[in-house]
Parts: structure tokens; C-alpha cells; sequence
């Protein structure tokens, strides 16, 4: 239900923006003063509006590529972002694991097909793709948001742990975090690519197959927890600590 309601207030106000934008631009009241765009441009969203705020922030994405000659890749990763002590940025968590397990047999000839994912890196929002140049193949995006507003953050233990890469002929997969870009990858030279993906602006699953036979499935579950701000502040002091919270999230230095 929670999931939905924010659906469906996401919607609302984009369906509410080209109504905005055509109103005569009018001066701000007297003793207020407009946030510059450079100034938005830092906000990353970790304020919510309405006297709730962000008190944790989860991805968990898993992704698995089965071939017809018995290999077998697998990639995970979980990043967590931790609001509920205060502060100006985070406490971060990420932890990925891979995995390739050996063909048993030669990987079949895909020459000559070809797919071309590229425009991908220019969606902003949510984005699923699938793009298959082959036969007898089995793919899947799944994505899930999950929204409380208990402020009770998970247990979780540990810091910013390495990329994880993993290589074995043509087979590659790789899980990062570079502070601002989060992706996980699974790729088979000639055969294609499984991506998914947590950039600014930007989540996205994405399958590319030239071959046949082949099983593939992403998975990702954004978890969201809020948590009430007490009523009494002045709407000021709520909006100057919205502006300060918000700044890039590049700054994250890992802890």
C-alpha cells in the first residue's frame, strides 16, 4: 500500500509540473529567498517533505546467468545508507559478491547478431530493457520498493567493502561503488551483457542477449524508511536542514 501511495504521489506531481511551468514567475514573499540552481542541483532527495525524514536508504541487487554449456554466473550486492544519527552525510554501507562457475562445454558461434543498448545511458528514472537477438531464451527484470514509516533501521554491520570482479575466459562479473554510481554487471564476450544499475537520477535493469538457450534474471529491491521529525520546528529550520542533508552524495569519503 505504501509503495503505491508513493506511486501514485510521484505521478501527481509530474502530471502537476507543465501547469506550474506555464504560470507568470512571480518574486519569492517577503523574507524568503530562492534557492539558487546550482544549490539544487546538489540535493539528492534524502528529505522527505510533508514532516518526514529519510532514516534509511537500501538496494539489494541480484542478478544470474545460466548458458546452454553449463556455465553459470552469479553477482549480488547490498549498499545501505544510514540517516538516523544526523549529521551532514551517511554512514554507508556496501558489500558484493560474484561468482563464475567453468563452462563444460565450447560457447556457441553468435556472430553476425548484434544489439545496441546504448541509449540506455541517457534515460533518467526507472528503466527495464530487454533486447534479444536469439532464440529459445528465458529473461526477467524485477524490481521492488518497499517503503516504512516505523524510522527503524536495519541492523546492519560492516563498511565500504572493495569491487568485487570476477574472470574466467570470456565471462566477467563485476560489482562496484564508486560513492556516487552503484552497478552490478554480468558479461559473456560475443553472448551479451546483464546490468543493473543505481546512479544520480537514474535505476535501471538491463538484459542483452545474442544467443540461445539462455536464462538470465535481475532482481532489485529498494527499501525506504522514514521516520517523523518533530512538529514544533519552524517550517524555516526544516527547509535549511533539507538543504544541508542534501548535498552530493560524492562527499561520502566511506563512512
Amino acid at each position: 500500500m505504501n509503495a503505491t501511495k508513493f506511486a501514485l504521489l510521484a505521478l501527481a506531481l509530474t502530471l502537476a509540473l507543465p501547469a506550474v511551468g506555464a504560470e507568470t514567475p512571480q518574486k519569492p514573499g517577503k523574507g524568503l529567498h530562492e534557492i539558487p540552481d546550482p544549490e539544487l542541483n546538489l540535493m539528492r532527495g534524502r528529505y522527505t517533505v510533508g514532516g518526514n525524514a529519510v532514516a534509511w536508504f537500501g538496494v539489494t541487487m541480484v542478478s544470474t546467468w545460466q548458458t546452454t554449456t553449463g556455465q553459470s554466473l552469479q553477482g549480488a550486492m547490498t549498499l545501505g545508507m544510514d540517516f538516523s544519527k544526523g549529521g551532514n552525510v551517511p554512514k554507508v554501507t556496501f558489500t558484493p559478491i560474484v561468482s563464475i562457475t567453468d563452462a563444460n562445454a565450447p560457447l556457441p558461434d553468435s556472430s553476425g547478431r548484434s544489439i545496441d543498448g546504448s541509449g540506455l545511458n541517457n534515460v533518467a528514472g526507472v528503466s527495464q530493457s530487454v533486447q534479444i537477438a536469439g532464440d529459445g531464451n528465458r529473461a526477467s527484470n524485477v524490481m521492488h520498493l518497499n517503503v516504512r514509516n516505523d524510522g527503524v533501521v536495519p541492523g546492519v554491520s560492516g563498511s565500504i567493502a572493495g569491487n568485487a570482479t570476477a574472470q574466467s575466459g570470456d565471462a566477467s562479473a563485476v560489482a562496484s561503488f564508486d560513492g556516487n554510481a552503484a552497478r552490478l554487471q554480468l558479461t559473456i564476450q560475443g553472448q551479451g551483457a546483464v546490468q543493473q544499475w543505481l546512479r544520480s537520477g537514474s535505476v535501471g535493469q538491463s538484459v542483452q542477449l545474442t544467443s540461445d538457450g539462455q536464462l538470465v534474471s535481475n532482481r532489485l529491491q529498494i527499501d525506504l524508511v522514514r521516520e517523523s521529525m518533530a512538529g514544533n520546528l519552524p517550517l524555516a529550520q526544516n527547509v535549511a536542514q533539507a538543504i544541508t542533508l542534501n548535498r552530493g552524495i560524492g562527499g561520502i569519503g566511506g563512512q
